[in-house]
């Protein structure tokens, strides 16, 4: 137990902090692992870690790098993983993408504005996407339906690979803006496929909500906070159990769904045709097909 500035509440206050993983699929989402986020204050005074039952060699480790096991862990199992999504408490964490480009793992991570892209801050570099760049996605189902927002998306430079000819994925810049609020928008580094298209990388971006999900369910389903403990592993068998009931809820819950539901067609990217250009902008095919229809 510690004071430190708490999301939920939006103040300090006594608080644990864990780093969770979720696994999503099209056909439902659940959480899969969990880590305690220990401060240096408590890696480094040994006595008040042995009175937690904290390991001894549990050390300091940064919310990335706690991320960075998990993911390990995650390949090793039996599950199939193709993307990787986070905040951007990860997502500005140069190491944490570079080691997902090393594990071959493509990512739509959101990054502060105050991200720098090859020298411009992403917010700047954004703001230089013509007005056709902008189209009208969905994120995903939410709660009151589909999520629907304005995206840009740049393709940026192409990257040699150590070892390899012809790159095989490509990075790209991606924003989010509110319809109702076009002020807000949010931002997002990615490394996909070459063959991704503006869809796919809207479709990960928006998985990352699945995460709030798991975490909305197994409180209330699941009683994943309702927990009064001091001690390492007494954290870690609440924590674990309430997960467990949650990903046993969340299969009973596919088993009931009706199957057999067709896919979205995802729309077509089309590629800006600016040479001068340092990124590659992908332009709404709904303007650009206006565009040849009344010339």
């Amino acid at each position: 137990m510690r004071r430190q500035y708490s999301g939920t509440s939006g103040r300090t206050e006594n608080c644990q902090i864990g780093v969770f993983a979720a696994y999503a699929t099209t056909r439902g989402h659940a959480l899969v692992d969990r880590e305690l986020y220990l401060p240096r204050s408590w890696t480094e005074d040994r006595k008040r870690c042995q009175a937690a039952r904290i390991p001894d060699e549990r050390t300091f480790a940064t919310k990335g790098e706690l991320a960075h096991d998990m993911i390990l862990r995650a390949r090793a199992s039996p599950l199939p993983i193709a993307w990787v999504t986070a905040d951007s408490a990860y997502g500005q964490d140069s190491h944490l993408r570079r080691f997902l480009e090393n594990a071959e793992l493509s990512y739509v991570v959101a990054v502060p504005k105050s991200q720098q892209v090859n020298g411009p801050c992403i917010d700047h570099l954004i703001a230089q996407a013509p007005p056709e760049a902008w189209q009208r996605l969905s994120a995903g189902q939410g709660a009151k339906g589909e999520r629907f927002y304005d995206w840009a998306a740049a393709r940026l430079p192409a990257v040699t690979e150590s070892g390899v000819d012809e790159p095989t994925r490509q990075r790209w810049v991606l924003a989010r803006r509110s319809i109702s609020r076009p002020d807000e928008i949010a931002y997002y580094l990615a490394c996909a496929p070459l063959d991704a298209t503006v869809a796919d990388l809207v479709r990960v971006a928006g998985c990352r909500w699945k995460i709030e999900e798991c975490f909305q369910s197994a409180k209330n389903e699941c009683g994943l906070d309702q927990y009064e403990v001091r001690r390492y592993v007494g954290w870690h068998r609440h924590i674990t159990l309430a997960m467990l009931a949650h990903a046993l809820l969340a299969v009973m819950a596919v088993q009931e769904r009706e199957k057999g539901v067709s896919r979205p067609t995802h729309p077509t990217s089309w590629t800006s045709p600016q040479p001068k250009s340092v990124v590659c902008w992908q332009l709404n095919p709904a303007t650009v097909l206006h565009a040849a229809t009344t010339c």
